[in-house]
Parts: structure tokens; sequence; C-alpha cells
């Protein structure tokens, strides 16, 4: 069985509190774009993880996909199975493409094995491997909130526009350097609700939906900074930072 695990995007992250798990609350707009993605591949026999394309930093066996049958196979005793993962998505660039495949996996061993879970069930899952595992369930644009893994679907059509992801070269955040340089200020603030925001023209998205990483992030990583600025100079009628960086994302007219 083969799938193509996708990327997704966020439109506006807002940090809008600590928990006192360590954890932060957060209100995002999850978008999934299938141009970009990953090939995954899952036959039954031999238990295997086969990494290809984009060079990873883990190890096999901490692959996230690995880990996704292994929760299935402590629950429901599913056969040992052979996993080819060729990455297409760049890793730790605020693209989620480890949490897709993770969440694919779930999928796909489902199917395969007959386990019968619904959509519900595998969130519940996918939730254990980490919170925007869930998003990638049903992959459809939704507002989230709590950690990323309270969802609620919303209509977001864009197929009239062009979307374009780049990352400049050499260039890595960690989520705990994002986090480490967040603006606590801005903890309690009001700020445009982004489900308000995402149904004005797209024109108008630039004044109304922050990506609250950028703040911490451009700082100390320029680069990023000044391709989204060159994505405004290239025609971009929106572009963003997506997640903890360092992807930016631009949208512009087909």
């Amino acid at each position: 069985m083969i799938s193509f695990p996708n990327c997704k995007l966020n439109l506006g992250l807002h940090v809008v509190g600590r928990r006192p798990d360590g954890y932060h609350d957060l209100e995002t707009i999850f978008l999934p774009v299938s141009d970009l993605h990953d090939e995954l591949e899952i036959v039954e026999g031999p238990l295997a993880m086969l990494q290809d394309g984009i060079r990873l930093d883990n190890t096999p066996e901490d692959n996230l996909c690995m880990k996704a049958w292994q929760l299935l196979h402590e629950e429901f005793g599913i056969p040992t199975a052979s996993i080819k993962l060729k990455k297409g998505i760049p890793f730790g660039a605020g693209l989620g493409g480890g949490s897709s495949d993770a969440a694919f996996t779930l999928k796909m061993l489902n199917k395969m094995f007959t386990l019968g879970l619904t959509d519900s069930q595998l969130e519940q899952r996918a939730a254990r491997l980490g919170a925007d595992c869930t998003f990638f369930i049903r992959n459809r644009a939704a507002y989230a909130t709590g950690i990323g893994n309270i969802l609620n679907p919303i209509e977001l059509d864009l197929s009239n526009y062009r979307i374009a992801i780049e990352i400049p070269n050499e260039e890595h955040v960690s989520t705990k350097e994002a986090y480490s340089g967040l603006n606590h200020n801005l903890f309690g603030t009001h700020r445009p609700d982004l489900r308000e925001a995402v149904k004005q023209p797209i024109e108008c998205w630039r004044d109304l939906i922050v990506n609250d990483f950028e703040a911490s992030v451009f700082p100390t990583h320029p680069a990023i900074a000044a391709l989204k600025d060159d994505m405004y100079r290239r025609g971009a009628l929106y572009a963003s930072m997506t997640g903890s960086g360092a992807a930016v994302f631009g949208i512009f007219k087909s």
C-alpha cells in the first residue's frame, strides 16, 4: 500500500499562554498542501523502517512511522510490517512532515489490517504521537486550539491561487529556540480572530494574520525574514513563516 503524506501550513499562529504541563496553548489555522509531500509504502513482512530522499536526523527506530506501528501493535497485535519512507518534505521546517507521516501510517495500517477504527478513534491515537498528528487524520483546513489538537473544520478555498514554499539555505529553527524567544507580553492580549480574518480578501491578510514566532525567530535568522520580504517583492498577496520555521510560504494569484 502506498500513500503520499502531505505537508501543512499555518495561517496565523497565536501563542496565547503557557499551560501547567509546560506546553503552550495555541490558535492557528492548519491548511493542508498536497503539492509538497512524502511517499510512504507499507507492506506486511519483517519489521523494518527504510528511509530515503531527504536525509533525516533521527534513527529509523525513532521515526514516528515506526512509533505509529508500535502503538497499534501493542493495542491490536497487528503483524510486523516493512515501512519505506521517501522524504520530500524538509524536516524541522514547520511543515509537519513527520506528523503527517505518522498519521498516514495509522490510517494505512487501520485499512491494511481491517481494524475498523473511525476517524475520531484514529485522532485519539494520533494525539499520543504528537499534537500536529491529529490534524492529518482528516487532513482538511481547520481552526486549531489547545496544543494544536482541538480541531474545528473551516471552509477555505484557495484553488484559484498558487502557493510557493521555500526555505533559506542552511536555515534550521528548533522548536525550543522558537519558544525561548517568544514575547510573553502577548499572552492574553486580544488579537484578530483567525476564523474571521481568513474570510477577508487575501490582500488584507498581511495586516490581520500574524505568526507570533516570527518576532522570536527573525532577529536571529535574518535570512528567513529576508525571504518573507522577497515573497512580497515577487508579488505575493500574503506571505508568512509557517509553524516555528524555517519554511516561508507565499500566496500568489494563479
